[in-house]
């Protein structure tokens, strides 16, 4: 019965019907399908979205509107069947992308490697959950060559979950640290949980792409077919040449050796470079368009941008952070050139019972680096702050937003580093 309709509805979107979750968003000939969360119940406005003209609306509720109206148990189930339904249409090849830190990189990397050869869809933004995932599926049409989809998990199941609707042909975990440890209990329950990929792909034949040089990856993907990168022997590798203020790199290809100047911060970023270059080769990009991919591409979304401000340079990534990717930005931070540093953290959020340890570690490591001009935004600084008194703590973005105003930073290399629930990039504007 449920196929039935997924196919009744799917005949409308292959005609060029619209999926939206957002009533406010519907227009003429559109599918609505409520999805109900924690503050907005979309069921509520499905008589609405009827008046504006959607072809059809799928609820949990019952309604009178013919074929227009089309009552399930679930929205949310059918909105990943749906998308499961219209990616076996295409048959096109997806890469599927999940990791602790750099997966969104890696994805718009291997997006812009890959659109030199293809027509390439990937997923927006951070899109990467159960609604996101089905949503970059349907965005996806007859002329896409090659699907990309990141994958985000903070409980166990959630990536097999994502598989089961994806159905990825090829996979790449860009690494495994601690984050969103509130869900998963313990780091060896985000192995487990991140490695729901490689079982996926090697359960269905499909070719792993795995960093040669990352010792848990290279042991979890053992059966796989894989592609190596990094490492001594990867399709692609090399060694970073200077860090600061961009990181340039030497990398060994098939082709040659190259010199590659990325406008990415942080020697971190060599891995996801590597990792997107090895996807091009493997699916046919000519090496040196692969390069030029990656030199021409920009990071936005507070991603380790580089950025000038009124009064400081500034470096924000805050869209992510846990205890790995913490240390990685602040490690960076410290070998950067400059004497005049200030330090802006906002709290990691999603640790649970090892929030405390892991900010008290942060602060530590801050302490070992001399990083002594630090500002803290956030609860989970609180229990910590009189232990470090280099440090001043502020409860939240706004409140630091108010003390920027009246204490204007001046000629500072800052590093402004947090959870995206931080908002911290608020506080550009004061820098």
């Amino acid at each position: 019965m449920l196929q039935e309709m997924i196919e009744k509805v799917y005949a409308s979107f292959a005609g060029g019907s619209r999926v939206i979750t957002d009533s406010r968003e519907v227009r003429e000939g559109d599918i609505f399908i409520a999805l109900k969360g924690e503050r907005h119940d979309g069921n509520l406005f499905a008589g609405m979205a009827i008046e504006r003209g959607a072809r059809h609306v799928v609820t949990e509720v019952a309604g009178e509107n013919g074929d227009r109206w089309v009552t399930v148990p679930d929205p949310l189930l059918f909105l990943q069947r749906l998308a499961r339904h219209h990616r076996r249409q295409l048959g096109l090849p997806v890469l599927g992308i999940t990791g602790t830190n750099g997966k969104t990189t890696t994805k718009e990397l291997c997006r812009a490697v890959l659109s030199r050869k293809f027509e390439t869809a990937a997923t927006r933004g951070n899109l990467n959950n159960h609604i996101g995932v089905p949503l970059t599926l349907l965005e996806m049409t007859a002329t896409t060559r090659i699907g990309i989809v990141e994958m985000g998990a903070n409980h166990p199941g959630e990536i097999a979950a994502l598989c089961a609707i994806a159905e990825p042909d090829y996979g790449l975990i860009t690494n495994i640290g601690q984050a969103h440890l509130e869900g998963f209990g313990s780091r060896e329950n985000v192995i487990r949980a991140k490695n729901e990929l490689y079982d996926f792909i090697r359960a269905h034949g499909g070719t792993l792409f795995v960093n040669g040089a990352d010792e848990l990856l290279v042991r979890l993907s053992r059966g796989c077919n894989a592609v190596i990168y990094g490492g001594e022997e990867g399709l692609a590798r090399g060694k970073a040449r200077e860090l600061y203020p961009y990181l340039t790199c030497d990398l060994c290809l098939p082709g040659g050796c190259f010199h590659a100047r990325t406008r990415l911060v942080g020697g971190y970023n060599l891995d996801n470079v590597l990792a997107a270059v090895a996807v091009g080769l493997h699916l046919g990009v000519d090496p040196r368009d692969a390069l030029e991919a990656i030199e021409e591409y920009t990071p936005a979304n507070a991603r380790s941008q580089l950025l000038q401000g009124k009064r400081n340079t500034i470096i924000l990534d805050a869209y992510n952070a846990n205890p790995s990717s913490m240390n990685a930005a602040i490690t960076h931070f410290a070998g950067m050139p400059g004497e005049n540093k200030l330090l802006v953290l906002g709290e990691m959020l999603e640790l649970g019972d090892h929030a405390a340890a892991a900010h008290d570690e942060l602060l530590a490591r801050v302490d070992a680096l001399g990083l002594h001009r630090v500002i803290l935004v956030g609860q989970s600084f609180e229990s910590i702050e009189n232990k470090y008194t280099f440090a001043r703590r502020f409860r939240d973005t706004g409140e630091l937003a108010g003390f920027l105003r009246l204490h204007p930073v001046h000629s500072s290399l800052v590093l402004v580093k947090g959870s995206r629930g931080n908002k911290l990039e608020q506080i550009i504007e004061y820098l």
